[in-house]
Order: structure tokens, then sequence, then C-alpha cells
């Protein structure tokens, strides 16, 4: 996720929204992991899904510190493909449209949530953390949620289990099972970002729109090109590999082949990596640059022969972004 301080033009990244889930069946019952919350995980499942079966329309705002960004989405279903657009209603006004979406189309971060229905169907006591999916590496619970945008919500509250990833609060439609408010908590539970609607309307008709997941697939894609446009045509004649990876994150697009970017989420938080050849050494150093939830850092490295830029951007913190990049190297 990232990421990028970007969104057209400011971040944007939900984690909440990324809610995307590993590739794998869970092989762990209750009594494998212990502290798994079956009404959590029911709950991130159909928020997941509500992508895929709700069209709505609305406003939502969103705040990292003194920035506040109004925005408005809509969501249409029809047949087996969704529309979507957003547009940004202050700042620069920038607009992102997504036709026709085929609905078969399950992207990683769904899948990751959707582990948590699957997760009560089995018993295998000597399952991991990974086995344990989601829940091996945040802790869930569930409690009566507030009035947003007039829609009863339930809430989420999910807490890290380690140092590698942020904590989030969600409210979400007790009906539909639709994000309607999120925090994104950092260190110290500091909010380090917060979206919600300011008002939504359900159908294919009027009104104006918001889901999570759609602003941060939108914003997701936006950034992806903006960055690979500053050097489309450096591949890399060798492969590369990230050697560490915080628990339970996954890879959502091909490792294989001459490519710049790679991108990573354990179902609610993502992170890509870039990596560009340089023409000549750098100094030595690190750059950081956080907005909100959203960390891009970036360090020049050797590898082999080569000067590179490493960049890791996405709704990690700065921690894990410097092991991550410290990890990359070439595939011998």
């Amino acid at each position: 996720m990232v990421l990028k301080p970007y969104f057209p033009p400011g971040k944007l990244y939900f984690s909440v929204l990324v809610v995307a889930l590993v590739f794998c069946t869970a092989r762990a019952g209750a009594a494998a992991c212990p502290e798994v919350n079956p009404e959590a995980l029911k709950w991130l499942d159909k928020m997941s899904r509500s992508a895929h079966e709700v069209s709505y329309q609305g406003v939502v705002t969103f705040q990292r510190g003194d920035d506040m960004q109004v925005m408005q989405i809509s969501h249409s279903v029809e047949g087996t493909a969704a529309t979507e657009s957003l547009t940004q209603l202050t700042g620069q006004g920038a607009q992102v449209v997504r036709v026709e979406h085929p609905l078969e189309c399950v992207h990683p971060g769904h899948l990751l949530l959707r582990l948590g229905s699957e997760l009560q169907s089995s018993a295998d006591s000597s399952a991991s953390v990974d086995e344990c999916g989601i829940s091996g590496h945040y802790r869930f619970s569930v409690t009566e949620g507030e009035r947003v945008a007039g829609r009863k919500a339930v809430r989420i509250i999910v807490a890290p289990r380690d140092m590698y990833r942020y904590g989030y609060v969600m409210e979400l439609d007790k009906h539909t099972g639709l994000l309607l408010k999120t925090r994104t908590i950092g260190r110290g539970d500091k909010v380090l970002e917060y979206f919600q609607f300011a008002n939504l309307s359900y159908g294919k008709e009027g009104g104006q729109a918001a889901e999570v997941d759609l602003v941060h697939r939108a914003t997701h894609s936006t950034i992806v090109d903006h960055q690979e446009d500053a050097s489309a045509e450096r591949y890399f004649s060798g492969d590369w590999t990230v050697r560490w990876l915080p628990g339970g994150f996954t890879a959502t697009d091909s490792s294989k082949g001459g490519v710049r970017r790679r991108t990573y989420t354990d179902g609610l938080a993502v992170f890509s990596v870039f990596l560009e050849i340089l023409p000549r050494d750098i100094q030595p150093g690190e750059g950081v640059v956080r907005r909100g939830g959203t960390t891009s850092y970036t360090r020049g490295l050797r590898m082999g022969d080569n000067p590179v830029l490493v960049t890791v951007i996405g709704e990690v913190p700065v921690n894990t972004a410097r092991m991550v990049a410290d990890s990359i190297a070439w595939v011998q």
C-alpha cells in the first residue's frame, strides 16, 4: 500500500479496505487457535463480500492530522461485474473510475479475510500462527457500534500482535457489512488516519457513494501507475527477492521475471516494494516520509555491481519498511 503518500493527491490507502486475505485453506480450528474470535471473523468475511454484493453511493471524509479530504464514491454491481468511481470534492478534484470489473476476480486481501469463516470448520491441533490465518497476527473484539451516516453499526476492534503492523477500529453496517468508518491506530493508541461516510444510500440510483475497499483499490491503482511512470523502461536482467516479511504477509502479484514492483498484504495492511537500478552510486543514507498511516521509506544500496534505489511504501510502521528494504537481494 503506498505506498505512497498519494491519493490523487492524497493517500487513502485504507488498510481496512484492503481487506484481502491469504490464498490458502484454513486447517486450524478453535482448539488449535484458542484466541480466534468467530464472530469478528464472520463480520470481516461479510465486509469482504460486500464489495461484490452491494451497490451504493455516498460522500466520505478522510482525515490525517489537520488535513481533511472529502470524496464522493459510487459502487454499482450489475450481473457479473462492478463499476466504481471516486471523485475528490476538495483539493485538485481528481477522479478514478473502474468500469465493469469482473466479480469473479477475487483479490488476495479478500481471500485472507474469508479465511475466517473456514477457520471454524476443522481442528488441526498442531496449527501454527500462520495456519491460524489473520487471527495469528491480530486480536479481534466485537462490540455495539455507533450510528454512522444514519446506519446502525457493529464495531470491530483490531489489535496487532506484534510491532510490525497497525491496529484498527472499524464500524460495519449491521445489515450489509459495508465498512462505514475506520480509524488507523499507531503506537500509544494514536489515531493516524480517520475515514467515515458522511452520507450513504444503497442502490444504483442517485446519491453519492463510498466503500473503503473501493477507495483502497482505486488509490492503489493510481499509486502504482504513478510510480511506474517514473522509469517504466527500467527492467532487470536478473531476479530479486524479499528475504524477510512480517508474519502473515503474502504476495499479491507474481514474483518472477524482471519486474520492478512487488506488493504484499496480510489482509488488512498493504505495502509495495520498488527497485530501480541507478546510473551511479548515491550518498549513503535513508529517507522517510510519513503521512497518516502511510510510510514511504527509501534508501540506496549496492546489489552486486549495481547501485539501486529501494523504496518501500505502504500501511506499515517505519521499522517494518526498513527491515523489508534491508532484506532485498539478488536471486543467485
